[in-house]
């Protein structure tokens, strides 16, 4: 496949690092990955930048959960837009939904003003739309790049019928990035069934903590998730998904 993009998803630097490694053409680049990503720090932004040398596009997410921002919130969405473009991220991924699950498009033109001649992806606030063909148009009508869905499914295996629909409805005006759930078993078909041309991934593994004294019975966060295990990009994944897209 010619043109492709491998989109990685990181939060760290050497998930960035190793993104890059493994043949990653570009970055997008979030904090807290394993609750779905949120905007990460500036100061972890210009560290990947010291590191790699891929186009890094950030993710504006102020919190976990939906996309009906208040506004307070939505000036904090804003203020981080143009934080990042002034310290020279390549684009952004953003998104807002109004409550009744339509693209709110008042603030999100308000983010594209913002944006100024970054790259800007509609992140996966659109797979939790409630008219994706609708959202597609209004996206192309923004001047939005990009896509970022799973097909409104929580895989993009699960959704790839949509995504084949989406591809084709896009036209060429708005590039369709498969992501949730990419990996090298199951790519060949995606892209087959799809058409599409982008596609993003974590690649994590794994990664036991450096410690080796270890309060078992304390957690930080949700208990379910252990405190010694570490998420990061193994290279050697997103490896595996290059060289797919290379013999398609």
């Amino acid at each position: 496949m010619k043109d492709y993009i491998l989109e990685g998803c990181v939060d760290s630097v050497e998930s960035a690092v190793a993104a890059q490694a493994g043949g990653a053409n570009r970055l997008e680049l979030c904090a807290n990955l394993i609750i779905g990503g949120t905007t990460p720090d500036i100061n972890l932004f210009l560290a990947v930048r010291e590191k790699v040398s891929i186009k890094i596009n950030v993710l504006i997410r102020p919190r976990f959960g939906d996309f009906c921002y208040t506004d307070d919130e939505f000036g904090i969405i804003k203020k981080d837009v143009e934080l990042f473009r002034k310290h020279g991220a390549d684009g952004v991924v953003i998104g807002v939904l109004k409550a009744d699950g339509s693209l709110d498009l008042p603030k999100m033109k308000e983010l594209m003003e913002a944006a100024g001649d970054m790259s800007v992806t509609l992140h996966r606030a659109f797979d939790v739309s409630k008219d994706p063909f609708q959202t597609l148009q209004d996206a192309k009508d923004l001047h939005i790049g990009t896509i970022l869905t799973s097909g409104q499914k929580n895989t993009c295996y699960e959704g790839r019928q949509l995504l084949a629909q989406l591809v084709e409805k896009a036209a060429g005006e708005i590039d369709i990035l498969v992501g949730s759930g990419v990996n090298s078993a199951q790519l060949s078909e995606m892209a087959a069934v799809t058409k599409a041309k982008s596609f993003h991934l974590s690649g994590k593994v794994n990664v036991e903590s450096a410690m080796t004294y270890r309060k078992e019975d304390v957690s930080m966060g949700l208990p379910l998730m252990s405190e010694f295990i570490i998420y990061r990009t193994d290279a050697g994944e997103i490896a595996k998904v290059r060289d797919i897209l290379q013999s398609l």
